[in-house]
Parts: C-alpha cells; sequence; structure tokens
C-alpha cells in the first residue's frame, strides 16, 4: 500500500477559532500553526485563491511547522479563468479600470506573465524547505471538455515545473459518458494528477465523485453534502459534518487509491467550526484500522 496524508483545507476559519478545537495556549497565529502541524501533516491553503501570498508569509509558514509538514497552495483565481478582484491582483499590476473584477483576457500579456512569475516565485520558501507539496488547480464550472482546456491544463504543468500542479474539475462534461475515460486517459498520458472531489450533486458545479489515479499522487477533496450548496454564506456552503458511516465506506477506496497511485492527499474541506478537523482525525483513525 501507498502512503495517504490527512488533512483540512484551514487552520484560520473563524468558526475553527470559536470552536474550542485549538487549546486556550494557542493564542497567536504562530502557536495556531504548530499546535495543527502536530495534529496532522498536512494542510491545504486555499487563502492563496483570493489573493496571491507573499514570500514573507510563505517563509514563515516554513519556519513554523516541523520537518516533513507539507502545504499544498490553491491556485490564484486569476491563473485559473476565475474572476478576480481588480483589488487582489498585485498592487503595481492592476489595470485601469471601472470593472471589480477581471479575467486573464482583461490584462496585457505581459501582466499576466508576472502575475504567474511572482505566484508562483511566492512559494520558494516553502518548495526549499521540502515543504511544497503540490498547486491546485481548481477550474471554473465553465471549463468544460474541449481540445484548448486540455492544452491550458499541459500548459499549467509546464509552467509550474518543478512544482507539481494537481487538477479539479468542475464541469460535468469530462466525466459523461465515454468522456470520463477519455478524461482520465489524457490526464494518464500526461502524467497529470487528477483531483476526486465529493460533494453535492445535482448543481451546475457538481461533479462525480470519480476516484481514478493518473499519476503518481492523487488529491481527493471532501466538500461535503450541504443541502445549502449554492448559498452565498460560505459557512452554509461548506457546513456539513460527515458521519463516522460516511467515512469508513471511503477508507477503503482512499486504500485501493493509493495502492494504484502511491501518494494520496485527502483534505476535509467542510470548514464551518471544527468540522473539518474532526472529521479529519477520524478517517486517520479509520484508515489506521484493518
Amino acid at each position: 500500500m501507498g502512503t495517504i496524508q490527512v488533512g483540512t483545507a484551514s487552520w484560520t476559519d473563524r468558526t475553527l477559532l470559536a470552536s474550542g478545537w485549538y487549546p486556550a495556549s494557542a493564542d497567536t497565529p504562530e502557536k495556531r500553526l504548530a499546535y495543527y502541524a502536530r495534529q496532522f501533516p498536512i494542510v491545504e491553503v486555499d487563502a492563496t485563491y483570493y489573493g496571491p501570498p507573499n514570500e514573507q508569509t510563505t517563509k514563515l509558514w516554513a519556519q513554523r511547522t516541523p520537518a516533513g509538514f507539507v502545504f499544498n497552495i490553491k491556485a490564484f483565481s486569476l491563473l485559473t479563468g476565475h474572476p478576480t478582484r481588480v483589488s487582489a491582483i498585485y498592487k503595481d499590476l492592476r489595470p485601469e479600470t471601472d470593472k471589480k473584477n477581471v479575467y486573464p483576457q482583461d490584462l496585457a500579456p505581459q501582466t499576466y506573465e508576472e502575475i504567474w512569475s511572482r505566484f508562483l516565485t511566492a512559494l520558494d520558501p516553502l518548495a526549499q524547505a521540502g515543504k511544497l507539496g503540490a498547486v491546485l488547480f481548481q477550474f471554473p464550472p465553465w471549463f468544460g471538455i474541449r481540445r484548448s482546456n486540455k492544452d491550458f491544463m499541459v500548459e499549467v504543468a509546464q509552467r509550474c515545473k518543478p512544482l507539481r500542479p494537481v487538477f479539479e474539475l468542475r464541469n460535468a462534461s469530462w466525466f459523461e459518458g465515454a468522456n470520463q475515460t477519455e478524461t482520465l486517459d489524457f490526464l494518464r498520458a500526461h502524467a497529470l494528477p487528477f483531483v476526486c472531489v465529493d460533494m453535492p450533486q445535482g448543481h451546475r458545479s457538481s461533479v462525480p465523485p470519480v476516484v481514478a489515479a493518473t499519476a503518481d499522487l492523487a488529491v481527493v477533496r471532501f466538500h461535503g453534502h450541504s443541502d445549502k450548496w449554492t448559498s452565498k454564506d460560505i459557512h452554509e456552503k461548506f457546513g456539513y459534518e460527515y458521519s463516522s458511516a460516511e467515512l469508513a465506506s471511503w477508507a477503503p477506496k482512499l486504500r485501493d487509491l493509493s495502492d494504484k497511485s502511491g501518494h494520496v492527499q485527502v483534505f476535509m474541506n467542510n470548514c464551518y467550526s471544527d468540522y473539518a478537523q474532526r472529521n479529519a482525525s477520524t478517517l486517520i483513525d479509520l484508515l489506521g484500522s484493518d
């Protein structure tokens, strides 16, 4: 069997801080990260989707965690084609526009290239410390199966080298009928790691929980099954606590995935209160049992 690392997609959420999961002694950002890193071997940083990190921040993350701890970084929204707040872009690179949100095509090509460069460079301290796992590219719901989008994923992998991108697809067309085999074969042909998601079904952004190894790394993200998935309130959207039985049903799938890929990263993204942390602990216990 390969290795499986389990963690969560946040350690700073305000509802987590209010939940009592952290001991009273963990009363600073530094102490909270250190405490989290004693409980789990890995974390996913989602804040980098909303605004790119800076090198000083990633340097502190590296310094405040033990050897072997791993950070996965979610790619800045502009780099995955999502609408991006102008105010989130590096100050000296912001376009002169009345728009609140922009897309890559709204920027001068050299500006887009510079954003890519700065984003990846900001991850250097983690990479140098051996603490950078993968960079998550979560594409928007309108990113459907077509040649240009496949080409873009290959381009992303080239841009990121030697860093490791992983790919989360949020358009069901990639998995409809024969497309699923085509999608997985394409990812395998280019050794692009696939991100499996467990999420509410029946929505525009819903994709089925396909569990497949397409490279020597596989990622599984648990988004919960909230009946308020379309809510603008992020805590209503992700406020779902998995039952032990639900998690137990995933344990054999994760073991099989680790056999096929060699290494699996699992992230609980049901980030409301301490749901993700408690579910991650339960899943670790389940994976450790026969």
